[in-house]
Protein backbone atom coordinates (compact mmCIF):
# COMPACT_ATOMS: atom_id res chain seq x y z
CA UNK A 1 0.00 0.00 0.00
CA UNK A 2 1.99 3.69 -0.98
CA UNK A 3 2.02 5.29 1.85
CA UNK A 4 2.23 3.05 4.60
CA UNK A 5 5.98 2.23 6.04
CA UNK A 6 4.77 0.00 9.52
CA UNK A 7 2.31 -2.62 10.07
CA UNK A 8 1.08 -3.25 13.43
CA UNK A 9 -1.19 -6.69 13.84
CA UNK A 10 -3.35 -7.73 16.66
CA UNK A 11 -2.39 -11.50 15.96
CA UNK A 12 0.26 -13.34 13.86
CA UNK A 13 1.20 -12.97 9.98
CA UNK A 14 0.66 -16.16 7.93
CA UNK A 15 2.90 -17.16 5.27
CA UNK A 16 1.23 -14.85 2.50
CA UNK A 17 1.17 -11.93 4.79
CA UNK A 18 4.86 -12.94 5.76
CA UNK A 19 5.60 -12.64 1.80
CA UNK A 20 3.72 -9.80 1.11
CA UNK A 21 5.67 -7.69 3.99
CA UNK A 22 8.83 -8.63 2.64
CA UNK A 23 8.10 -8.04 -0.79
CA UNK A 24 7.20 -4.18 0.06
CA UNK A 25 9.91 -4.40 2.77
CA UNK A 26 7.55 -3.52 5.45
CA UNK A 27 8.57 -3.77 9.49
CA UNK A 28 5.74 -5.05 11.18
CA UNK A 29 4.56 -5.72 14.98
CA UNK A 30 2.42 -8.46 15.97
CA UNK A 31 0.77 -9.49 19.23
CA UNK A 32 -0.24 -6.02 19.87
CA UNK A 33 -3.00 -6.91 22.40
CA UNK A 34 -6.40 -5.86 21.37
CA UNK A 35 -7.53 -3.01 23.75
CA UNK A 36 -3.92 -1.66 22.95
CA UNK A 37 -4.24 -1.61 19.17
CA UNK A 38 -7.79 -0.12 19.76
CA UNK A 39 -6.00 2.78 21.66
CA UNK A 40 -3.25 2.96 18.55
CA UNK A 41 -6.11 3.46 16.35
CA UNK A 42 -7.98 6.43 17.88
CA UNK A 43 -4.22 8.12 18.83
CA UNK A 44 -3.29 7.56 15.00
CA UNK A 45 -6.81 7.93 13.57
CA UNK A 46 -6.39 4.98 11.37
CA UNK A 47 -8.58 1.97 10.77
CA UNK A 48 -8.61 -1.51 11.78
CA UNK A 49 -9.18 -3.66 8.75
CA UNK A 50 -9.44 -7.53 9.00
CA UNK A 51 -6.72 -7.81 5.88
CA UNK A 52 -4.42 -6.35 3.64
CA UNK A 53 -6.83 -6.34 0.34
CA UNK A 54 -9.10 -3.77 2.44
CA UNK A 55 -6.27 -1.34 3.14
CA UNK A 56 -6.69 1.86 1.29
CA UNK A 57 -5.03 5.70 2.28
CA UNK A 58 -7.78 6.81 3.77
CA UNK A 59 -7.50 4.23 6.58
CA UNK A 60 -3.88 4.19 7.22
CA UNK A 61 -3.22 6.26 10.35
CA UNK A 62 -0.05 9.01 11.43
CA UNK A 63 1.99 9.33 13.82
CA UNK A 64 5.77 11.08 13.84
CA UNK A 65 8.07 8.68 15.78
CA UNK A 66 7.71 4.88 16.69
CA UNK A 67 10.68 4.00 18.72
CA UNK A 68 11.49 0.94 21.04
CA UNK A 69 12.66 1.86 24.13
CA UNK A 70 13.84 -0.74 27.05
CA UNK A 71 13.22 -0.09 30.43
CA UNK A 72 13.90 -1.72 34.07
CA UNK A 73 16.61 -4.05 34.87
CA UNK A 74 15.14 -6.75 33.10
CA UNK A 75 15.23 -4.67 30.25
CA UNK A 76 11.97 -5.16 28.97
CA UNK A 77 10.83 -3.42 25.54
CA UNK A 78 8.14 -1.05 25.17
CA UNK A 79 6.82 0.48 21.82
CA UNK A 80 6.36 4.02 21.75
CA UNK A 81 4.47 5.89 19.18
CA UNK A 82 4.41 9.71 19.30
CA UNK A 83 3.36 12.69 17.36
CA UNK A 84 0.21 11.01 16.88
CA UNK A 85 -2.48 12.77 14.28
CA UNK A 86 -4.80 12.52 17.32
CA UNK A 87 -2.69 14.55 20.07
CA UNK A 88 -5.24 14.34 22.66
CA UNK A 89 -4.92 10.70 23.11
CA UNK A 90 -1.67 10.18 25.99
CA UNK A 91 -0.68 7.28 27.90
CA UNK A 92 1.02 7.41 31.45
CA UNK A 93 4.09 4.96 32.09
CA UNK A 94 3.49 4.38 35.84
CA UNK A 95 6.99 2.58 37.48
CA UNK A 96 7.44 1.66 40.79
CA UNK A 97 9.91 -0.45 43.16
CA UNK A 98 6.97 -2.75 43.88
CA UNK A 99 3.55 -4.10 42.11
CA UNK A 100 1.96 -2.38 45.56
CA UNK A 101 3.63 1.02 44.61
CA UNK A 102 2.70 0.83 40.73
CA UNK A 103 -1.07 -0.47 41.93
CA UNK A 104 -1.55 2.22 44.31
CA UNK A 105 -0.14 4.98 41.74
CA UNK A 106 -2.70 3.48 39.26
CA UNK A 107 -5.48 3.70 41.35
CA UNK A 108 -4.56 7.72 42.09
CA UNK A 109 -4.36 8.69 38.62
CA UNK A 110 -7.54 6.67 37.78
CA UNK A 111 -9.42 8.83 40.97
CA UNK A 112 -7.80 11.89 39.62
CA UNK A 113 -9.32 11.23 35.99
CA UNK A 114 -12.61 10.32 36.86
CA UNK A 115 -12.78 13.39 39.44
CA UNK A 116 -11.76 15.35 36.16
CA UNK A 117 -14.42 14.06 34.44
CA UNK A 118 -17.30 14.47 36.70
CA UNK A 119 -16.41 17.81 36.50
CA UNK A 120 -16.34 17.84 32.87
CA UNK A 121 -20.26 16.66 32.77
CA UNK A 122 -21.41 18.74 35.94
CA UNK A 123 -19.04 21.07 37.16
CA UNK A 124 -21.23 22.06 40.43
CA UNK A 125 -19.14 20.95 43.47
CA UNK A 126 -19.52 21.08 47.28
CA UNK A 127 -16.59 21.47 50.26
CA UNK A 128 -14.72 18.46 51.35
CA UNK A 129 -13.55 17.31 54.24
CA UNK A 130 -16.87 16.39 55.14
CA UNK A 131 -18.34 19.78 55.08
CA UNK A 132 -20.95 19.15 53.16
CA UNK A 133 -21.77 15.68 55.45
CA UNK A 134 -22.01 17.46 58.21
CA UNK A 135 -24.09 20.22 56.78
CA UNK A 136 -26.23 17.76 55.64
CA UNK A 137 -26.55 15.44 59.01
CA UNK A 138 -27.39 19.03 60.97
CA UNK A 139 -30.37 19.62 58.28
CA UNK A 140 -31.95 16.19 58.28
CA UNK A 141 -31.67 16.30 62.37
CA UNK A 142 -33.45 19.72 62.21
CA UNK A 143 -35.90 18.01 59.90
CA UNK A 144 -36.24 14.88 62.40
CA UNK A 145 -37.43 17.28 65.07
CA UNK A 146 -40.54 18.45 63.15
CA UNK A 147 -42.00 15.24 62.51
CA UNK A 148 -43.90 14.24 65.13
CA UNK A 149 -44.14 10.73 64.21
CA UNK A 150 -41.81 7.41 64.22
CA UNK A 151 -40.22 8.40 60.39
CA UNK A 152 -38.48 10.78 63.17
CA UNK A 153 -36.26 7.64 63.94
CA UNK A 154 -35.30 6.50 60.80
CA UNK A 155 -34.78 10.35 59.52
CA UNK A 156 -32.21 10.40 62.90
CA UNK A 157 -30.58 7.09 62.09
CA UNK A 158 -29.88 8.91 58.29
CA UNK A 159 -28.20 11.99 59.99
CA UNK A 160 -26.22 9.90 62.41
CA UNK A 161 -25.04 7.93 58.83
CA UNK A 162 -24.00 10.95 57.61
CA UNK A 163 -21.67 11.68 59.93
CA UNK A 164 -19.48 8.40 59.26
CA UNK A 165 -17.60 10.01 56.80
CA UNK A 166 -16.22 13.15 58.55
CA UNK A 167 -15.55 10.41 61.67
CA UNK A 168 -13.55 8.50 59.00
CA UNK A 169 -11.89 11.00 57.52
CA UNK A 170 -10.52 12.18 61.34
CA UNK A 171 -9.44 8.99 62.20
CA UNK A 172 -7.35 8.79 59.28
CA UNK A 173 -5.84 11.55 59.77
CA UNK A 174 -4.70 10.87 63.44
CA UNK A 175 -7.55 12.85 64.87
CA UNK A 176 -10.04 11.84 67.66
CA UNK A 177 -12.58 10.85 65.62
CA UNK A 178 -15.64 11.27 67.80
CA UNK A 179 -14.17 15.41 69.47
CA UNK A 180 -13.09 16.26 66.17
CA UNK A 181 -16.71 15.95 64.53
CA UNK A 182 -18.27 17.19 67.88
CA UNK A 183 -16.15 20.38 67.32
CA UNK A 184 -16.38 20.81 63.99
CA UNK A 185 -20.08 20.50 64.25
CA UNK A 186 -21.00 22.59 66.68
CA UNK A 187 -18.75 25.56 64.90
CA UNK A 188 -20.63 25.01 62.63
CA UNK A 189 -23.90 25.09 64.15
CA UNK A 190 -22.89 28.77 66.02
CA UNK A 191 -21.13 29.67 62.60
CA UNK A 192 -24.84 29.24 61.41
CA UNK A 193 -26.98 30.86 64.14
CA UNK A 194 -24.54 34.05 63.20
CA UNK A 195 -27.48 35.86 61.15
CA UNK A 196 -25.46 36.24 57.42
CA UNK A 197 -22.68 34.19 58.19
CA UNK A 198 -22.10 32.07 54.68
CA UNK A 199 -19.34 30.33 55.99
CA UNK A 200 -20.84 27.54 57.84
CA UNK A 201 -21.07 25.33 55.26
CA UNK A 202 -17.21 25.23 54.82
CA UNK A 203 -16.05 23.61 57.96
CA UNK A 204 -14.98 19.98 57.82
CA UNK A 205 -12.23 17.80 59.20
CA UNK A 206 -8.82 19.61 59.16
CA UNK A 207 -6.89 16.42 58.03
CA UNK A 208 -4.17 18.15 56.70
CA UNK A 209 -3.40 20.07 59.93
CA UNK A 210 -3.01 23.21 58.87
CA UNK A 211 -4.77 24.67 61.93
CA UNK A 212 -8.12 25.86 60.02
CA UNK A 213 -11.57 24.13 59.12
CA UNK A 214 -12.39 25.96 56.45
CA UNK A 215 -12.66 23.96 53.49
CA UNK A 216 -12.80 27.37 51.26
CA UNK A 217 -9.27 28.42 52.32
CA UNK A 218 -7.36 24.85 52.08
CA UNK A 219 -8.73 24.51 48.81
CA UNK A 220 -10.65 21.39 49.44
CA UNK A 221 -13.70 20.40 47.19
CA UNK A 222 -15.95 17.13 46.11
CA UNK A 223 -17.46 17.09 42.54
CA UNK A 224 -21.39 17.40 43.75
CA UNK A 225 -22.64 14.68 40.77
CA UNK A 226 -20.26 12.40 42.98
CA UNK A 227 -21.18 12.81 46.39
CA UNK A 228 -24.70 13.54 45.27
CA UNK A 229 -24.25 9.41 43.64
CA UNK A 230 -22.54 8.08 46.97
CA UNK A 231 -25.87 9.11 48.85
CA UNK A 232 -28.01 7.64 46.15
CA UNK A 233 -26.48 4.37 46.27
CA UNK A 234 -26.00 4.03 49.81
CA UNK A 235 -29.65 5.15 50.38
CA UNK A 236 -31.11 2.48 47.73
CA UNK A 237 -28.71 -0.29 49.56
CA UNK A 238 -30.47 0.12 52.61
CA UNK A 239 -33.76 0.10 51.50
CA UNK A 240 -32.68 -3.01 49.12
CA UNK A 241 -31.22 -4.99 52.62
CA UNK A 242 -34.09 -3.61 54.94
CA UNK A 243 -36.67 -5.09 51.64
CA UNK A 244 -35.23 -8.24 52.08
CA UNK A 245 -35.49 -8.44 56.33
CA UNK A 246 -39.39 -7.87 55.86
CA UNK A 247 -39.70 -10.04 53.41
CA UNK A 248 -37.79 -13.03 55.46
CA UNK A 249 -39.82 -11.80 58.27
CA UNK A 250 -43.13 -12.41 56.38
CA UNK A 251 -41.85 -16.19 55.25
CA UNK A 252 -40.85 -17.35 58.77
Amino acid sequence: MPGANLVICQWGFDDEANHLLMREDLPAVRWVGGPEIELIAIATQGRIVPRFEDLSASKLGHAGIVREVSFGTTRDKMLVIEECANSRAVTVFVRGGNKMIVDEAKRALHDAICAVRNLVVDNRVVYGGGAADISCSIAVSKAADEIPTIEQYAMRSFAAALDAIPLALAENSGLSPISTLAEVKSSQLAAAGKEGNVAAGRLGIDCRGLGDNDMKQQFVYDPLISKRQQYLLATQLVRAVLKIGNAHSLTT
